[in-house]
C-alpha cells in the first residue's frame, strides 16, 4: 500500500474531459497515470498526447493512453494502487463486468474510485467487484468537455469528495480505508482540492440534487447552468426538481432537508456559467445519463411511493425529444 510522498500508479477509467484533467494534475505532480480511452479521442492521445486547457492550469504533453482491453492485458490489478472511475453512468456496467474478468483472472483486486453521475454505480460496482473495493467518490464544481480528439476545456474548482462505500467502517474501510488520507493527500498535492467524508452516500445524493436540477432540463433547453438557474421561469423549476430529488433522499435514508435543496440551489446559482455533461452529449449525439439521474430519482420514488411531478414531466419531455415516443 503506497504510503504519503510516494508515487501513486493510477488509471484513469473514462479519460474524457473531466478524467483528463484530473489525470494531468496527478501526472504533472510526478504519478504514473494511464489514461484509458477509445475511438478517436484515444488515437489522439497515442500520437500527439493530451492538450488541456483550465483557468488555472494547463497541460500540453505527451502521455500514456490505452484501451481498457489493453489496460486490463498489460496490467495486473496489483501492479496499480487505484483505479479512477470517470466513464458516463451508462458505461458502469460494462466496466463492473470487464473488471470482474480481470480480478478473478489474476487473483488480484485494487481499489476502484467512481467520479460518476448518478447513485446507483457504486452499488453497480460492489455487487460486481466485492463491497470490499469500492471507494465512492464525486466531483464537484468542475466542468469538463473534449472539443475534438485530443484536446480537454476544463474550468471550475474542480474539487473532488472520496469515502468508503457506503461509508466509513463498512467492509472497504477495513481492506483499503488506510489509503485513503495519502491519497487525499497527493490529490490535495496535485492541485486537486479534495477531502475525506464518512458518509460518501450522502454526498452522492447531494451531488444528485444540483444534477437532477439542471442536466436534463439544460438538455431540453439549451442553455447553461447559471442561466437556467437564474431564468424567470426556468430557475423555479430548477429549485423544484432539487427539492424533489431531496424528498425522495429522505425517504431513502438519507436525510436532506429543504436547507440542502436551498443550498444547492444558490451553489448552481453563483457558479460559473458551464454546458451541463448532459447538454454537451446531446449536441454531439451521444448517449445521455437521464436515467442515471432524473431516472434514478424516480425508479426510488416510485418504490418508495412519492409523488416527484416535476421531475417526472422534465424526464418524459426529454426522452420524448430524444426517442421520439
Amino acid at each position: 500500500m503506497m504510503k504519503q510522498g510516494k508515487t501513486w500508479r493510477i488509471a484513469v477509467i473514462g479519460a474524457g474531459g473531466i478524467g483528463c484533467y484530473y489525470g494531468a494534475r496527478l501526472l504533472t505532480q510526478g504519478h504514473d497515470v494511464w489514461f484509458v480511452a477509445r475511438g478517436a479521442h484515444l488515437r489522439a492521445l497515442q500520437a500527439t498526447g493530451l492538450s488541456l486547457s483550465h483557468p488555472d492550469f494547463n497541460f500540453n504533453g505527451k502521455v500514456e493512453a490505452c484501451s481498457l482491453n489493453e489496460l486490463l492485458a498489460q496490467q495486473q490489478p496489483a501492479d496499480l494502487d487505484a483505479l479512477l472511475i470517470c466513464t458516463k453512468a451508462t458505461a458502469t456496467q460494462e466496466v463492473a463486468a470487464l473488471l470482474h474478468d480481470w480480478f478473478t483472472r489474476t487473483g488480484q483486486k485494487v481499489p476502484v474510485i467512481s467520479l460518476q453521475n448518478g447513485i446507483d454505480n457504486e452499488p453497480q460496482l460492489a455487487d460486481m467487484l466485492g463491497a470490499d473495493c469500492v471507494i465512492g467518490g464525486l466531483a464537484v464544481r468542475i466542468g469538463g468537455h473534449i472539443t475534438c480528439p485530443g484536446v480537454v476545456e476544463a474550468t471550475g474548482v474542480a474539487q473532488v469528495i472520496m469515502g468508503t462505500w457506503p461509508h466509513a467502517g463498512s467492509v472497504a474501510d477495513q481492506c483499503f480505508g488506510e489509503l485513503l488520507p495519502p491519497l487525499v493527500e497527493a490529490f490535495n498535492q496535485a492541485g486537486i482540492p479534495t477531502r475525506q467524508v464518512t458518509d460518501i452516500r450522502r454526498e452522492l445524493w447531494r451531488k444528485l440534487l444540483i444534477n437532477n436540477g439542471v442536466n436534463p432540463l439544460s438538455a431540453l433547453t439549451g442553455l447553461d447552468t447559471r442561466t437556467l438557474s437564474n431564468h424567470p421561469q426556468f430557475g423555479s423549476i430548477v429549485h423544484q426538481l432539487m427539492l424533489e430529488a431531496a424528498s425522495v433522499a429522505r425517504a431513502d435514508d438519507e436525510p436532506l432537508t429543504t436547507q440542502d435543496a436551498d443550498e444547492m440551489y444558490e451553489l448552481i446559482r453563483a457558479f460559473d456559467p458551464i454546458k451541463t455533461s448532459m447538454l454537451v452529449d446531446l449536441e454531439k449525439g451521444r448517449q445521455l445519463e437521464v436515467d442515471a439521474i432524473s431516472g434514478a430519482v424516480i425508479r426510488r420514488a416510485r418504490q418508495l411511493g412519492l409523488a416527484v411531478p416535476y421531475t417526472e414531466t422534465v424526464h418524459a419531455l426529454l426522452k420524448h425529444q430524444l426517442e421520439g415516443t
